[in-house]
């Protein structure tokens, strides 16, 4: 049976959120190290996480360690800060490498495969809070976001990450000289492009973060929890 045009726009309104950001992927960002001598491992397991398609997996790679004679190239002072924001919101009064966060809430000292794998599926069955659409063209990314089943509380961040697939660098000097070690999803930037109050739908426009890959993610202010994110295509 053919449905009339104006019932067929109706029921089609009623959808897009259900179709949005597939999978509900769970972010997981590792901070880590060039001369830190225990990340390799928890490198490695980062590494194994980009195989699967419902983890967004990111390495922030910190700058506090650059001191003990080996200078990481992709350290920023920025991500350091970020890694200590956590470590203040959870009451901790310090910060270490390799230390695993999962959607914003759980932390995961060095490489524990099993214990990263039941955090991972304890958010997967936490109903969505959030989605997000992503549209983009050569230059400029729309982003929209709606609340899954109700207005939520917010304020909360809207961040644009972008990251390097794959790197492979040779370490000279440090903890781990004479290493040839294999990066992944190398986080280059991350930008705070908004805020939403949780209210209702929100559409914005940004520009690109350039020809790597885009992540957008709403977190809790705070940090807190990551509510939704999504891989620009």
């Amino acid at each position: 049976m053919k449905l009339p045009a104006t019932l067929l726009a109706a029921a089609l309104s009623l959808i897009p959120v259900s179709l949005w950001a597939e999978d509900d992927p769970v972010v997981v960002e590792l901070f880590t190290s060039q001369g830190c001598s225990s990340c390799p491992p928890a490198d490695r397991l980062l590494k194994r996480l980009t195989e699967r398609g419902d983890v967004i997996a990111l390495a922030l790679h910190v700058d506090y360690w650059d001191y003990i004679g080996w200078v990481d190239e992709f350290a920023d002072p920025a991500f350091t800060k970020r890694q200590k924001r956590y470590a203040k919101a959870a009451g901790r009064h310090m910060i270490y490498t390799p230390q695993m966060i999962v959607n914003g809430l759980d932390d995961l000292v060095g490489a524990h495969d099993l214990k990263l794998t039941d955090l991972i599926a304890a958010h997967k069955e936490k109903p969505p809070r959030a989605r997000i659409n992503l549209a983009e063209n050569d230059t400029e990314l729309t982003i929209t976001i709606a609340p899954v089943s109700g207005p939520l509380t917010g304020p909360f961040d809207i961040h644009l990450v972008t990251y390097e697939p794959e790197q492979t660098v040779k370490i000279k000097k440090g903890e781990n000289a004479g290493l040839s070690l294999d990066y992944v999803n190398v986080v280059t930037s991350w930008t705070h492009v908004g805020t939403w109050d949780g209210q209702g739908e929100k559409v914005m426009e940004t520009d690109l973060g350039g020809p790597l890959p885009t992540v957008v993610m709403v977190q809790e202010s705070g940090p807190g929890e990551i509510l939704a994110a999504a891989v620009a295509d």
